[in-house]
């Protein structure tokens, strides 16, 4: 059973949800998203998306491209976001971490060094969101069969025909992209992710784990009723950002300002019933 394995089960047995919450590695710089990651599991984060920096996140809204250019900006790399893992590593060894982003900083860091690398560092699963699976030979077979998970998203447009593929080589959970478009935009309907999660569900054992769009604590709880997570990333973004200086450098809020927002979405999700 690995780490989010355990998670789910955990949380079930204690008729909770999951409240996974995303930061990008190195944003806006090591020390200052050092101190978040750490903090993140005491503000109530069930499980982590550490986001690998990438120039052009086709996937994310403005808010986590310009995270992801922070990093950049700093001069953050691969082996960085593995050091923050590992030092995180050094004092919890429960809380999952995923590593989510696109492939081609894996390619060119090169698929085995990095499964080896992240095996080493600790992290549990992976989130490649430009990699079909179609393409599951090049990087999630190798990647599932060293013992990580691999983490697939399904979203509005996944119909019936399109989803035995999708999960064929899913493990860990599932997750499902609740809006059509880019991080951090509209909001999801509670009708339509209702009816999608549980078409889902008839494909699937998985824990689902809901993303995009979910804003508030509010929102956070009554979406987690209707699935067995929820994920988000652009608020605490957006938190950490509003406490930056006028050239984008980490102020002393920073840190408190995201797990307070942490601490707050997570609230909303652990009050969230079945």
């Amino acid at each position: 059973m690995t780490r989010l394995d355990q998670c789910f089960a955990d949380l079930r047995s204690q008729q909770k949800k999951a409240f996974v919450a995303f930061i990008t590695a190195g944003d806006p710089d090591q020390d200052t998203s050092q101190a978040i990651l750490d903090g993140l599991p005491d503000a109530g984060v069930d499980i982590i998306e550490l986001g690998m920096p990438f120039t052009d996140p086709m996937a994310d809204g403005p808010a986590i491209q310009k995270s992801s250019l922070r990093a950049l900006g700093q001069g953050h790399k691969m082996r960085n976001t593995l050091d923050m893992v590992r030092k995180f590593r050094s004092h919890n060894q429960t809380t999952p971490i995923v590593l989510m982003g696109y492939y081609n900083p894996i390619y060119h860091y090169g698929v085995d060094l990095f499964i080896r690398d992240c095996l080493e560092a600790g992290v549990d699963g992976l989130i490649v969101v430009d990699l079909p699976p179609e393409e599951d030979d090049e990087f999630c077979i190798p990647a599932l069969n060293a013992g990580l998970n691999f983490i697939r998203l399904a979203t509005p447009t996944t119909d019936d025909a399109r989803l035995p593929a999708v999960l064929a080589n899913t493990s860990g959970f599932v997750y499902y992209v609740s809006i059509r478009g880019i991080t951090g935009a509209a909001s999801p309907d509670l009708d339509d992710v209702a009816q999608a999660v549980n078409r889902i569900k008839r494909h699937t054992d998985l824990p689902i784990a809901i993303g995009f769009g979910i804003k508030t604590a509010e929102q956070a709880q009554k979406m987690a009723g209707l699935a067995d997570g929820i994920v988000v990333g652009s608020v605490l973004i957006d938190a950490l950002a509003a406490q930056l200086d006028e050239k984008g450098r980490a102020t002393d809020g920073c840190v408190e300002a995201v797990l307070a927002s942490a601490a707050q979405l997570a609230d909303g999700v652990h009050r969230a019933s079945n």
